[in-house]
């Protein structure tokens, strides 16, 4: 596959003096065409996590008087109860998905995971007797207790996918660029973010292609302004294409635009915000102003805290990593016979190899012919290979290599020293992805399946290097309490 196949061509596009006057937007007032709310990806989830919280403590005080719920009550001497709740959901919402706005948009998906997180929340704060009340003799109230959280969170959510998520609060955005991109770029924002609705395009650029081939509708290039306002524009994305300098009507209706407060975007920082990728086949020639990569790899207090709490994971990882062992030992008898490890060869930190420690998925001898990628489905993953690889208990042995210093809890996933030299041949800047040590899970392992072409690795470059530009401690949280969905949910490759 070349890499003309893999990335989009990079094209030349003046935004300099556009962008400089892009701070002009704080100063001036908003003239969006439609006066309808709307909210941002951040907003909607802040948005989600304040008012499960306040629905259900609400709930729970309405329930208290009406039922007499003395198991669970809201006063003076009891507020540390609703921290716990509140913290105890907010962890449980996240981990069972209901902050993924996708998810969020689905009334069924809603259902299963509302009724599963209330669920784990209340057993936890049932078993926890220190930090929340004794269980009541009337264990009726128990059930009270259960059905309001239930209920309300139910309630709330179904008005959430019926008012917020609903076209009324659709972002209506016009792209400026070519029409080799403009269907890639819609389908990407559109699926990071459901509220996002590309409308159409401006062509702009030298690159043409039939209509046949272009889902959105192609809009003049001539009087802008009457074309955002007769299609309810709310934003104007600039993509690839070659927007002329000053003196051009399109570049001086974009100007003209910013000057007077509209929405006026770069395609790489809405890419960025919306996707949480970072798009390296569209900034090739201005890359390190995008990927600032000393940023993230210079502050000494959190590396630190880092490498403690790698440490003291990795112990107890280990220790039940080798309690799983007599499970695996058999399991191994009965459908997966041979070694019980295995060891490869793997690129880490700076480029330096290590070998890597898991438990065999796979039959012995499983590259006859030599390296090859493994595939969804693979024929080579015995029957109980492929329940450790669903489950992830095969990565336990890799506590070992945590410990050693060799990887991180988190991290981009060590790769095979033959597949990063044929992917940094082919992918731009696929080198980056070892400035920081490798982990047993990652941004790009939460976000993704697994990696089974360059394609693919194209994409999880995308995450990995967004998550060495904004490695920071709410982003580590992010990464775990995802991969606990993915163990919980069985989605291991």
């Amino acid at each position: 596959m070349e890499q003309s196949e893999l990335l989009s061509k990079n094209t030349d596009f003046n935004l300099s003096a556009l962008n400089s006057s892009l701070s002009l937007r704080r100063k001036s007032v908003s003239m969006s065409p439609k006066s309808t709310l709307q909210f941002a990806i951040s907003e909607r989830k802040v948005l989600l996590r304040i008012f499960d919280v306040v629905w259900v403590l609400f709930a729970l005080y309405v329930v208290g008087i009406l039922f007499q719920l003395e198991y669970f009550s809201i006063n003076d001497h009891s507020w540390r109860w609703s921290l716990v709740l509140a913290a105890y959901l907010s962890l449980f919402s996240s981990i069972f998905e209901l902050y993924d706005l996708q998810k969020a948009s689905e009334y069924y998906t809603v259902l299963k995971n509302v009724v599963l997180a209330s669920s784990v929340t209340v057993l936890f704060f049932l078993l926890t007797p220190v930090l929340t009340p004794v269980l009541p003799e009337n264990r009726v109230q128990i059930i009270y207790f259960y059905l309001a959280i239930v209920f309300t969170m139910l309630l709330w959510r179904f008005a959430y996918i019926t008012l917020i998520s609903s076209p009324r609060f659709y972002r209506r955005v016009l792209i400026i660029g070519e029409p080799l991109d403009v269907d890639i770029i819609a389908s990407q924002l559109e699926k990071s973010d459901p509220n996002y609705n590309i409308i159409g395009y401006i062509k702009c650029g030298g690159l043409s292609l039939s209509n046949e081939t272009i889902s959105l509708s192609q809009y003049p290039s001539e009087d802008l302004e009457d074309t955002l306002k007769r299609n309810g524009v709310d934003e104007v994305l600039i993509s690839g294409g070659s927007i002329s300098g000053p003196g051009t009507p399109l570049y001086e209706d974009i100007m003209a635009l910013v000057k007077r407060g509209f929405p006026v975007r770069d395609y790489n920082q809405v890419y960025e915000e919306k996707t949480h990728r970072i798009p390296v086949q569209h900034i090739e020639r201005n890359f390190y102003k995008f990927f600032p990569l000393s940023r993230s790899n210079e502050n000494k207090f959190y590396l630190f805290f880092h490498r403690v709490f790698d440490i003291l994971i990795s112990i107890p990882g280990l220790f039940l990593g080798a309690l799983l062992i007599p499970f695996i030992f058999f399991g191994n008898l009965i459908a997966n016979k041979g070694r019980l490890f295995y060891k490869q060869e793997r690129v880490g930190k700076n480029g330096r190899s290590f070998q890597i420690i898991k438990f065999r998925t796979m039959k012995d001898d499983a590259e006859p012919n030599g390296a090859q990628w493994a595939q969804k489905n693979d024929v080579r993953i015995t029957r109980f290979g492929k329940f450790l690889r669903r489950s992830r208990l095969d990565e336990f042995p890799q506590f070992y290599n945590i410990l050693k210093g060799e990887m991180s809890l988190i991290g981009p996933r060590p790769e095979r020293p033959i597949f990063v030299k044929e992917l940094s041949e082919m992918i731009p800047f696929y080198d980056t992805r070892h400035f920081i040590k490798p982990g047993l899970t990652g941004w790009a392992q939460v976000m993704t399946d697994y990696a089974n072409s360059h394609a693919d690795s194209l994409e999880k470059l995308q995450y990995d290097l967004y998550y060495i530009k904004h490695r920071n401690v709410f982003l580590d949280i992010t990464i775990l309490t995802k991969t606990m969905s993915t163990v919980i949910f069985f989605r291991g490759q």
